[in-house]
């Protein structure tokens, strides 16, 4: 079976596909216009992923990060049901496994596919046309680097609705190009990789890829996560924009953080959830500083003065991770759409739930691993339901993190979370 593809007589924001001319290229031309390609062989690598088939050819793929192409997969299609249309850009598509799934599941109305590596575009040719036919106008697949194809949109005042950056490390050179190409009110879903910069371990390579100078600290993953949407306000303020946090998604392969973000109006003029973050390492507890409290910043289990014990990190998203009820949302389309339990093991809908209970305002950032409240107690550890059970009795907000399974989300300070698992103890012991 052939597939014909139209060379590069039209702009971008045409219906046809665009291969620049390069000899060592796999596209066979036929003719100065028309290159020829043949599917590679089935053996060359093929899956299935939500029931789509598709080829990962020699391209970059990672099925353990289907979980993330769901949660966009999600998002992209309640754009389209609120908004009556869809414009996908994947940056950074690879085999072309989102840009596939965007035009099938979340329907949309368009999906610029693009990857700076020409090898790949015999194979995203390949996976679109499952779904539709290059004719039809409803894709595009381009080899450019990212910034130039999302400046040359922008360009020509061709804006999507939703934009996927896809990046590996901490490149975060995509993120000034991406704002500036996507509609006001769309959605930017965008990636980081770098856990060496999360950790601390590399704070001079976070300031320059986030503007953040991170230490290491014991929810180093969730950092992670709030170095990156960090990242993107700061680049959006710079445009004129703000940023709201949809959903926050760490996995640990890789590791991945992605994260999903609307684009709204106006800068928002004071410091809200955009600060420092610290944390003692002599009582455990953590806190907040805002900018008008740089040179004053110490822990109250201490001295006034800034204390060894404290480190200091930012400045970060302090705000929230998530929208709850947007994350609603999505969980009653998975179910409409039956990904619910459909594994078995219904580790979607656990994900989304966690989500939603990371959600409560009443909750700061970071959590509290369990094996460090057992040390610093030199107790053994409680089970965790047991010690949220016995947070929420007295008046204390928790909830289990999606990040760290023995960990919990708490505004309980340390001591006290120390105090309640002795007393839970002691009462297992009298029991």
């Amino acid at each position: 079976m052939l597939f014909t593809l139209t060379y590069v007589c039209q702009p971008l924001s045409s219906s046809c596909s665009y291969f620049p001319r390069n000899p060592s290229s796999r596209i066979k031309c036929d003719g100065a216009k028309v290159p020829v390609f043949v599917p590679k062989p089935r053996e060359s690598g093929y899956h299935i992923e939500r029931g789509l088939e598709f080829s990962t050819g020699d391209a970059f793929f990672r099925q353990e990060s289907a979980t993330g192409r769901d949660l966009g997969v999600l998002a992209a299609s309640l754009h389209k049901k609120d908004n009556g249309r869809l414009r996908v850009l994947d940056a950074l598509c690879g085999c072309g496994i989102r840009s596939l799934r965007y035009l099938a599941e979340a329907e949309a109305d368009f999906v610029a596919a693009n990857d700076g590596n020409e090898e790949y575009g015999s194979t995203i040719v390949e996976n679109l046309s499952r779904v539709s036919g290059e004719e039809e106008g409803r894709w595009v697949v381009t080899h450019l680097e990212a910034n130039r194809v999302m400046m040359d949109y922008y360009l020509q005042k061709s804006f999507f609705d939703f934009i996927d950056v896809d990046s590996f490390g901490s490149d975060s050179s995509f993120l000034r190009s991406a704002i500036s190409t996507l509609k006001l009110g769309g959605l930017l879903y965008v990636t980081s990789t770098d856990g060496f910069s999360s950790g601390g371990h590399r704070p001079h390579h976070s300031l320059a890829a986030y503007g953040a100078y991170v230490r290491p600290m014991p929810y180093s993953n969730e950092v992670g996560l709030r170095m990156l949407i960090g990242g993107v306000a700061r680049e959006a303020a710079v445009l004129g924009y703000h940023i709201t946090p949809l959903f926050s998604y760490y996995a640990f392969h890789g590791p991945v953080f992605r994260v999903l973000l609307r684009l709204n109006r106006g800068k928002i003029h004071d410091s809200r959830h955009y600060g420092y973050i610290g944390y003692c390492h002599q009582c455990g507890n953590s806190h907040e500083f805002y900018w008008n409290q740089l040179g004053q910043i110490s822990c109250s289990c201490s001295t006034p003065k800034v204390s060894n014990s404290l480190v200091v990190s930012g400045p970060l998203w302090t705000g929230p991770l998530h929208d709850a009820a947007y994350l609603a949302d999505m969980l009653n389309l998975a179910k409409q759409w039956g990904w619910i339990g459909c594994d078995g093991k219904d580790s979607l809908e656990k994900l989304i739930k966690l989500m939603v209970d990371e959600s409560d305002p009443k909750l700061p950032f970071g959590y509290i691993k369990l094996d460090e409240m057992a040390s610093r107690a030199k107790i053994n550890s409680p089970p965790l339901k047991a010690l949220m059970s016995a947070m929420h009795q007295k008046g204390y907000a928790a909830s289990r993190s999606h990040i760290e399974t023995n960990a919990i989300k708490t505004n309980c300070p340390m001591t006290e979370c120390i105090k309640i698992a002795k007393e839970l103890l002691q009462v297992s012991i009298a029991e």
